[in-house]
C-alpha cells in the first residue's frame, strides 16, 4: 500500500503511527469497512482478520455523481442513501434506510412508539426491510421476557413481516426452523448485510455489520419507531478514523486481540459518532452472502480522515481487557496470577463457527497431553447454524472429531441453545449467568459491572485461544504457554 508518509519504528504499544489527518489525504488501495468495532471474519488458519475482497481493478467514481472532493466510503454510502452528490463530516442529512433490525429487548418499545405516533392501524414503510430477531432473553421461564417475544410475533403477523425469525418452542430450539439466534451473526448469516447499504438496529453492537462494507450503527427505540413509519432517519455525517493493520498474523492471535488493541488505544469513547475504516495487508478477503445485488464502495484516494492509526500486527501479543471496561487493556501474560472461576465462549463476538473451531483445536492439542479444563467452561453458539457446525464439521487434524466431541473430552459443558445467553446477564435462570461474584474469562464484548449478571463479578475479555488456555489452568493464561 502506498502511504502519504513512511512507517516508523514499531513502538512497544505497536502503534506505528497515529496521524491527525483532518487536512491530509491518504491513498487507500485495500479492503475497507465502516462502523465496525468488534466483528471480523477469520480464515481457518487463524492468520487473518478480513472483511472484503481487496480492490483488484481501477475503482469506479461515486455512484451519486462526479466526485468534486474525495470522500470516504462512509461519506459515499450516506451520500447515496440521502440522494446527494457530495457530503462532508458534520452535515445533517435525511438518510433512506435499507434495513432496520430489532429484537426482543427493544422491539416492543419501538413498535409501541410507532403505533402511538403513526396510528394503531399504520403500516411499516416496507415489510421486507424490517428484520426481527428474538435472541436476548429467550431460554428462560421469566414471563415478562416471554411476553416480549409474543409482542414481536403479534406485530410481525399484523404487518406481514417477511423476515421474522420466530421461536415458539423454547424447550427445544431445533423444533423452530425459523429461529436463528444472536441478531448480529444472524443478520450476516441470512444475507441482510450488504456493501454500500445503510443498516440500523436497536442494539449498540449493530456497528459490527460494518465488516461487510456498509454503514451500520445502533439507534434508540424512538428513532426506530420513526424509521418504521418513514424508512428515513436524520443523521449527522461522521468523520472517519482509519486503521492500517500490516504484518502477518501470528498463529497465537485471533481477531479479538486486534480489536482489544484498538480499543485500548482509542478508549471505549474514542470512536463515538465516528466511522472506523480498516485497511492494510492483514485485512484480506471476506465473501458476502446475499441474494440481493450490491456494489462495493471504497474511499477515494483524496478522502480525508480525522486520524490514522497504524499497527504492526506481527508484533502484537495476546491481550485481555481487565474489569471493568473493554479499554482496560493488558497483556494476557501480565495477568497470569489472576485466579478464575469460569470461562465463557460465546456471543456475537465469540460464538461464531470459527471461534469454536479455534477453541477446539486448542483443546485437542492439550487433551492429547492429558489436560482437561480446571474450571466450568460454558459454550454458547451464536446461531442455530453454528450449533449444527459444532456437531457436524470435523476439526482439522483431529482424526474426524467434531468440536462437540473435543469439548466433551476436554471436560467442557455441553454446548447450549444458541442465543445471547449470559453475555448481558438477563433473567436469573439464564444459562451460565453469573449469579455470584465470580471471576470469568469471556469471549463476549463488554465487562462493565453487572454485565454478565452479578454486579460484583469480574470479567476478563479475551480471544477463544486465551479463554481456552485459561480454562486449562484456572488462571488468566497467555495461550503461547501451550503453543510454543
Amino acid at each position: 500500500m502506498t502511504m502519504a508518509s513512511s512507517p516508523v519504528v514499531v513502538s512497544s504499544s505497536l502503534v506505528v503511527e497515529k496521524k491527525d489527518a483532518g487536512l491530509s489525504a491518504f491513498r487507500s488501495q485495500a479492503a475497507t469497512f465502516a462502523f465496525s468495532a468488534s466483528a471480523s471474519k477469520k480464515r481457518a488458519s487463524a492468520k487473518i482478520v478480513s472483511v472484503m475482497a481487496p480492490q483488484q481493478s481501477e475503482r469506479k467514481p461515486s455512484t451519486t455523481g462526479a466526485v468534486k472532493t474525495g470522500m470516504t466510503m462512509t461519506e459515499k454510502i450516506l451520500a447515496r442513501a440521502s440522494e446527494k452528490s457530495q457530503l462532508s463530516p458534520g452535515e445533517n442529512v435525511w438518510v433512506n434506510v435499507d434495513i432496520l433490525m430489532t429484537h426482543d429487548v427493544c422491539g416492543p418499545g419501538a413498535f409501541g412508539i410507532f403505533k402511538k405516533e403513526f396510528g394503531e392501524n399504520a403500516k411499516v414503510w416496507d415489510s421486507e426491510k424490517l428484520v426481527v430477531i428474538p435472541d436476548h432473553y429467550i431460554f428462560t421461564n421469566d414471563e415478562r421476557a416471554n411476553r416480549n417475544v409474543d409482542i414481536l410475533r403479534d406485530f410481525c403477523t399484523e404487518q406481514n413481516i417477511k423476515y421474522f425469525y420466530d421461536i415458539k418452542d423454547i424447550g427445544d430450539f431445533r423444533a423452530n426452523p425459523d429461529y436463528k439466534g444472536v441478531c448480529h451473526v444472524a443478520l450476516a448469516q441470512e444475507g441482510h448485510c450488504r456493501p454500500g447499504e445503510v443498516l440500523l438496529g436497536t442494539d449498540s453492537h449493530t456497528c459490527t455489520a460494518g465488516a461487510f462494507g456498509q454503514f451500520a450503527t445502533g439507534i434508540g427505540i424512538t428513532d426506530a419507531g420513526f424509521v418504521l413509519g418513514t424508512g428515513k432517519l436524520l443523521l449527522k455525517v461522521p468523520p472517519t478514523l482509519r486503521f492500517v493493520m500490516d504484518g502477518e498474523m501470528p498463529d497465537y492471535l485471533l481477531a479479538k486481540d486486534l480489536i482489544l488493541q484498538i480499543i485500548g488505544e482509542i478508549s471505549v469513547a474514542g470512536a463515538t459518532y465516528k466511522a472506523m475504516e480498516f485497511v492494510g495487508s492483514t485485512v484480506e478477503s471476506l465473501t458476502d452472502k446475499t441474494s440481493v445485488p450490491y456494489e462495493p464502495v471504497y474511499s477515494d484516494g483524496q478522502a480525508r480522515f480525522l486520524s490514522e492509526y497504524r499497527f504492526d500486527v506481527s508484533k502484537l501479543e495476546p491481550l485481555v481487557a481487565k474489569p471493568h471496561s473493554p479499554d482496560n487493556r493488558a497483556l494476557a501474560r501480565e495477568c497470569k496470577d489472576v485466579k478464575i472461576d469460569r470461562v465463557y465462549i460465546g456471543s456475537c463476538t465469540g460464538g461464531k463457527t470459527e471461534d469454536f473451531m479455534a477453541a477446539a483445536k486448542f483443546f485437542l492439542l492439550r487433551y492429547e497431553m492429558g489436560k482437561k479444563v480446571k474450571v466450568p467452561t460454558f459454550l454458547v453458539p451464536a446461531t442455530q447454524k453454528v450449533w449444527m457446525d459444532i456437531y457436524s464439521i470435523p476439526v482439522p487434524g483431529s482424526g474426524g472429531k467434531t468440536c462437540s466431541q473435543i469439548f466433551e473430552e476436554a471436560g467442557c459443558d455441553t454446548p447450549a441453545s444458541p442465543n445471547c445467553g449470559a453475555c448481558l446477564g438477563g433473567p436469573r435462570d439464564t444459562y451460565a449467568r453469573m449469579n455470584e461474584p465470580q471471576v470469568c474469562v469471556s469471549t463476549t464484548n463488554r465487562n462493565f459491572p453487572g454485565r454478565m449478571g452479578h454486579k460484583e463479578g469480574q470479567i476478563y475479555l479475551a480471544s477463544p485461544y486465551t479463554a481456552a488456555a485459561s480454562a486449562l489452568t484456572g488462571f488468566v493464561t497467555d495461550p503461547r504457554e501451550f503453543l510454543q
